[in-house]
């Protein structure tokens, strides 16, 4: 009876780990998955893929002396889109370091410009209409190191 009792406990034990060994899912990466996590990432032809590029969009509403937003934060290398959408008055928007800006633009109109962010720092916008910028008009542009 001994015999059968020990014979018992080592198929259970045979059958337990078998188990546990087929259903493990938690161990490395098989081949297949790496050759899927590989293919998963890959281009679509003919499709140009910058891997560090990111594009940032940020909408920016211009009122009479003063912006919807005092700060953008973006990090270098990013390529900023601004949307400037005038509400009242007479605007435009102007980022220097970066050689950004929109044309003027009347009430209801809006623009939108585009550039790279590749200088770390900070960097003041403002509206260069008359006297705006000396009223407040202007907003701080946060480059961070990637």
């Amino acid at each position: 009876m001994n015999e059968k009792v020990v014979s018992i406990v080592v198929i259970v034990i045979v059958i337990v780990g078998g188990v546990f060994l087929f259903n493990n899912k938690s161990g490395a990466p098989t081949e297949i998955d790496e050759i899927n996590i590989v293919t998963d990432q890959m281009p679509v032809p003919g499709e140009k893929v910058d891997e560090m590029a990111v594009s940032r969009e940020f909408t920016l509403e211009a009122k009479n002396f003063s912006y919807s937003l005092a700060e953008i934060r973006v990090k270098q290398g990013e390529t900023v889109h601004i949307t400037l959408k005038n509400t009242e008055g007479v605007h435009d928007f102007k980022l220097d370091e970066f050689g950004a800006g929109t044309k003027t633009l009347q009430a209801g109109e809006e623009e939108t410009i585009e550039f790279v962010a590749d200088k770390i720092g900070s960097f003041e916008y403002y509206c260069s209409i008359g006297n705006h910028r000396a009223q407040g008009m202007v907003g701080t542009l946060i480059v961070e190191e990637k």
